[in-house]
């Protein structure tokens, strides 16, 4: 036994000097300490002396500078920069854009989470709510969705006049050139608000608010752009698009074939230098109704006309649509949701220099240019219009399962219902908790974008989630389509953010964890850097600061793991309240597992990491999760703590923590080198995976929120349109829940009495007649069961139409009988 206390004595002031991340003399110190102590106490003389001297072995080279650098550092710097993969301009120009926020904590092993919590809590100014109870309100009273859908295709030229009046395309301009001048947060309350009713409406008011030239113009634009256009745009004088995609060129934007030549040409009769255009582009949003064409292409000047560089690079410019050359192309249609969108081409479509974004000193910057703003516009248009569909389906659904009743029971009391109503809950609660913290992030003035990369593939791939949950528990309520139908046009219309602004599959399995794991981490873009150092001194130094730091990184997240793996992450230091400490600390372990595994993963794969694809998926989900519980845990202690909310935070953050161990169990699996998957498995999963999907018993409380007034649901519902009127009839099933839920007693007491009864009256009205004349209810009862009959009736009643209802317009303008066409019309 003395002679196992010296190694004993070693492994342990290791794991403690690893797990507190003490420096590398603190650690010599402390075991050298110990090892005297134990001597002195008995223990084997020639053990401490063969651990003294593996001590020594490891300090001395470490701890010296003079050994250290050109023995250890500068062969490993050799080695690392032939491993190193080589970073594409584009890829370079992703990672310098965006900004590292507090998602940089989480790759850390070691969050520090007391700054979180002390971010200030986002609020709006009094003229912000003012907007939101004024003009918003008012927008969403005349937003009839289904004259929208199916009878105009558009928006009806009132609400067009109204948005312009109203300077909702202005929401993000400054006040000094005619806009609102908005915090990203109203913007996104705005948004929410809005699609909380109609998905078209808000696409229509997100994109001149969004990726485009007003918020290119804000950034980049020359004075004079400036003072021309962003007062034009923010009163509607000026409808924008922006565009980016062709058929050849998608994601992969930076592969555009669309081109402009540097070339003489005449602009407003006078001959100047500029650029002759010719694109190819489709699904751009306004585009049909567009009167300025924001467009990326790639800029040549093969004749050295201004400056020595043929191929400029990705470029930005502004067109008006009256150009000569320009051509709108006709409306594409989106899965039945009829924003404006649409096709433009040109051919040889000459400007000057002066319609390029920023001017000439901007050429070439383009993909700079879009990143930056992608990251400001993704962290709020399509996650603000995820969130307000998913907590105005949360609640009206419960709603719905409260009035509508089957089997003499409301339907929300089946336990298959509860399952749906709870996935529900919880993922609004999560959208709206994520997308309110990228707009915060916005405001704190950061460019965020891992965490917008995140929100929108989450908050879009569960908008589409609750959308089908929402429709199975209305049932036929649901697949009728008409003016009484609130979900259908959502339904069919999820997919669509799903695809837009980078598609979903591309983000996870490429930008999160890939982006997330150079700009977030706290040692790799440092490292990086050093070895790209033109100067060999100086990147010597830093490499040899950043390498051994990040070697201590590595080994106190593999020891935080283990011991997180052994005690379930149940003790420890951990801020927060009561309720929320066992998060945190759930949040620690799987941070550190996160850091762990990915630097494991780039250790290991080095640049062929970035082709498996499957793998950076999994390590992205685990970050997104921790970023996503990291964002309800602040929302909800922002929110006071509130008692009434513990059920759908602890439905959503069990729900996310189950699916990190899913990810990490999928990853160690599936780790291309065998071997090091066991070696991780062990590490991270010790005992096993231990996590479990929310239970039962707390899937019946979400539902039981949902389906009973209270606080907690009105937390959930705030920010949406529910004003219960004849555009609105989610809000009047919304407005229906108390009466539904006040006449139950007198119902069940009713039916009782009728079951029991030898009336044979098939007749409501007769039926109640007989109660009231039996004695059973009073004559006031009477008037709350027929009010309830009439507030079931108008939450379950779908619609019925006429065969020319149901037909397109253009059918009444195809060619006619006898003519070429007609037979195909006749068949319809």
């Amino acid at each position: 036994m003395t002679i196992a206390i010296p190694f004993l004595i070693l492994l342990l002031a290791g794991a403690f000097a690893a797990y507190h991340r003490m420096r590398l003399a603190t650690w010599v110190a402390l075991t050298a300490t110990l090892l005297v102590a134990a001597w002195l106490l008995g223990a084997s003389g020639v053990a401490t002396a063969i651990v003294t001297l593996l001590v020594a072995a490891i300090a001395v080279p470490l701890l010296v500078p003079q050994i250290r650098k050109p023995y250890i550092t500068a062969p490993l710097l050799t080695f690392y920069r032939k491993i190193l993969p080589p970073l594409s301009q584009t890829e370079r120009i992703a990672l310098e854009s965006g900004s590292v926020g507090f998602e940089g904590e989480l790759f850390s092993g070691r969050p520090a989470w007391d700054v979180l919590l002390s971010q200030p809590k986002p609020v709006l100014t009094a003229e912000e709510q003012a907007f939101l109870d004024g003009p918003v309100e008012t927008l969403c009273r005349m937003t009839n969705d289904w004259e929208i859908t199916h009878v105009l295709v558009d928006l009806p030229p009132a609400m067009w006049t109204y948005l312009k009046q109203q300077r909702f395309f202005g929401l993000i301009i400054p006040k000094e050139y005619g806009g609102l001048g908005f915090s990203a947060f109203a913007h996104h309350k705005v948004i929410q608000k809005i699609a909380s009713v109609s998905s078209v409406v808000s696409s229509t008011v997100g994109v001149p608010n969004s990726l485009g030239p007003g918020e290119l113009l804000m950034h980049y634009g020359t004075q004079e752009q400036k003072e021309y256009y962003l007062p034009r745009l923010a009163d509607g004088r000026e409808v924008p698009c922006f565009g980016l995609t062709g058929p050849f060129a998608g994601s992969d934007a930076t592969s555009i074939p669309d081109y402009g030549i540097v070339c003489q040409g005449e602009w407003e009769g006078a001959q100047v230098v500029g650029v002759k255009l010719t694109f190819d582009k489709r699904y751009i949003t306004l585009a049909p109704v567009a009167s300025i064409i924001g467009l990326a292409f790639r800029m040549y000047d093969p004749d050295g006309m201004i400056g020595d560089v043929e191929d400029i690079g990705i470029t930005l410019a502004l067109l008006p649509r009256e150009t000569p050359g320009v051509e709108i192309g006709r409306r594409h249609f989106p899965l039945n949701s009829p924003f404006q969108n649409g096709p433009i081409q040109g051919r040889e479509v000459f400007i000057p220099l002066s319609q390029l974004i920023g001017g000439e000193d901007c050429a070439g910057h383009g993909w700079a240019m879009l990143n930056e703003c992608l990251s400001i516009g993704r962290s709020i248009t399509l996650p603000a219009t995820s969130s307000g569909g998913c907590k105005s389906g949360a609640v009206v659904t419960g709603a719905y399962a409260r009035i509508r009743k089957q089997f003499g029971l409301s339907i929300g009391r089946f336990e298959g219902v509860e399952e749906a109503l709870a996935r529900i809950g919880g993922k609004a609660y999560i959208t709206s908790a994520l997308a309110q913290a990228t707009a915060a992030a916005v405001d704190r003035g950061e460019k965020p974008a891992v965490p917008s990369a995140i929100a929108k593939y989450h908050c879009t791939t569960m908008a589409r989630e609750v959308i089908g949950d929402a429709m199975d528990v209305h049932g036929g309520k649901g697949i009728i389509l008409g003016p009484r139908n609130y979900l259908g046009r959502g339904w069919q219309a999820s997919p669509i953010g799903i695809t837009v602004e980078g598609a979903n599959i591309m983000t996870r399995s490429l930008l999160i964890f890939g982006q997330g794991a150079i700009l977030c981490h706290p040692w790799v873009l440092k490292e990086m850097r050093a070895a790209q150092n033109p100067d060999a001194r100086a990147g010597l130094e830093e490499f040899d600061h950043n390498l051994f730091g990040h070697i201590g990184f590595a080994i106190s997240n593999a020891v935080r793991s283990f011991w997180y793996g052994l005690t379930g992450a149940k003790v420890g230091k951990a801020p927060g309240d009561d309720y929320t400490r066992r998060y945190f600390r759930k949040m620690d372990r799987y941070s550190a597992n996160l850091a762990l595994v990915g630097d494991v993963s780039m250790l290991m794969l080095g640049g062929k990491l970035k082709f498996k694809e499957s793998l950076s998926g999994r390590l992205g989900d685990v970050l997104s999760h921790l970023y996503m519980a990291s964002a309800m845990i602040k929302r909800y202690h922002d929110e006071g703590s509130q008692v009434g909310d513990q059920p759908l935070l602890a439905w959503a953050f069990h729900d996310s923590v189950h699916k990190i161990e899913l990810a990490l169990s999928a990853a160690l699996r599936n780790f291309p080198i065998r071997p090091v998957g066991w070696l991780l498995w062990v590490l991270v999963f010790p005992l096993g995976r231990r996590a479990e999907a929310p239970s039962d018993r707390l899937g019946h409380r979400v539902a039981s929120l949902l389906m009973n007034p209270g606080e907690a649901r009105d937390r959930l519902a705030d920010g949406v349109f529910l004003t219960p009127c004849d555009n609105n009839p989610a809000g009047r099933v919304h407005a229906s829940l108390p009466k539904v839920v006040a006449a139950e007693p007198v119902e069940r007491k009713f039916l009782k009495a009728l079951k029991n009864s030898d009336i044979e009256a098939l007749d409501f009205d007769k039926q109640l007649d007989e109660g009231v004349r039996e004695g059973w209810i009073t004559a006031a009862e009477r008037t709350q069961l027929e009010e309830l009959r009439e507030l079931t009736l108008d939450a379950i009643m779908v619609d019925d139409f006429d065969v020319h209802e149901l037909r397109a317009a253009s059918f009444y303008d195809q060619p006619q009988a006898g003519t070429p066409g007609a037979s195909a019309r006749e068949a319809a």
